[in-house]
């Protein structure tokens, strides 16, 4: 197997874990919530083979790296410029970013704002969606209707907390398995509106004997409840909190195309992709360098750990097809 290097860099003012395998362009992936550098465990030696230099970083607010206290530290041009201090530390001019889940954004959003550093993008189950008129917050309500729409659900500081570190290994395996394709019928995405004054964890499948989803080990489980019984859960939720002030900060890039090649990667049962048909349908107009749009059949939300062959093949395809930076 390729070996793994843990190191941390000095990135933006903060500490940034980082997780490195082979040589050549690099590759920068980006996780989402509730994960870790570890998502990417099965994509890190897939690009080391087929010669990329691949980095999976520990977002600010998780695993190793550095936890600011002020919610507002985690709005995206935070995120944003954490990537390119990973840049700078790594001495690399340019880099692919690649995203899942709230990574995605953080990806898409980098290379809309700095092309010339971030030189292609993939995204995985959240879609490119330029700034728009509505403020999210709104948004979100619309979307919950009685109940609380789960991003509305994390506005509270401490809410989603005191639920999550009740149990962080069961809710952990509860909300894989609920958001994934392997759900039962019925509950997938279930999970994503909460009844007012609920808890999450109620609107959760019912775990299977093995305890986890088929694309999961226990061994798994087990890296992604440390990493979080280390760092707590309030670094990851505090990027829900700042969707109001990204819609601030980026009103000057509002109804921007990303320019730069691009990939999208989505679920056929997974709730974002879902929710973003309409920016789907969007693309030609708001990823002008689009190469390829797929919708895995039958995956759920977890893209890159459900099917980690397919999204593989697809990256690296994607990758060889831009050609030497």
């Amino acid at each position: 197997m390729t070996d793994l290097h843990h190191r941390t860099l000095a990135a933006n003012g903060i500490r940034i874990h980082a997780v490195e395998a082979g040589e050549g362009p690099f590759v920068v992936l980006v996780h989402g919530f509730p994960e870790s550098w570890y998502s990417w465990r099965h994509q890190l030696p897939a690009l080391a083979a087929a010669g990329y230099h691949a980095i999976a970083i520990d977002v600010r607010g998780y695993g190793r790296s550095s936890a600011p206290a002020a919610i507002e530290a985690y709005r995206m041009v935070c995120h944003v410029a954490d990537n390119l201090g990973v840049l700078d530390a790594l001495g690399a001019e340019q880099a692919v970013i690649v995203g899942h889940d709230w990574g995605a954004p953080i990806a898409w959003t980098s290379a809309l704002l700095r092309p010339d550093r971030f030189r292609a993008v993939a995204g995985l189950s959240v879609p490119y969606a330029p700034r728009g008129d509505t403020p999210p917050l709104s948004a979100f309500r619309a979307l919950g209707g009685d109940d609380e729409f789960y991003i509305e659900y994390f506005q509270e500081p401490g809410r989603a907390e005191a639920e999550i570190e009740q149990d962080v290994r069961g809710w952990l395996a509860g909300i894989y398995l609920s958001a994934s394709g392997d759900a039962p019928p019925g509950a997938p995405n279930a999970w994503a509106t909460i009844p007012r004054g609920g808890r999450m964890r109620d609107r959760f499948a019912a775990l299977p004997e093995s305890g986890t989803p088929a694309w999961l080990t226990e061994a798994d489980l087990d890296v992604f409840a440390a990493e979080f019984e280390h760092s707590g859960l309030s670094g990851g939720l505090n990027r829900y909190r700042n969707v109001q002030r990204d819609w601030e900060d980026l009103a000057v890039v509002a109804r921007q195309p990303i320019t730069v090649p691009s990939l999208f990667i989505g679920g056929s049962k997974d709730g974002p992709t879902l929710l973003g048909r309409r920016a789907i349908d969007r693309f030609p107009t708001t990823l002008p360098g689009l190469t390829r749009s797929v919708i895995l059949d039958g995956c759920g939300h977890w893209t890159q750990q459900e099917r980690p062959q397919e999204v593989n093949e697809l990256l690296v395809a994607f990758l060889d097809g831009l050609g030497a930076p």
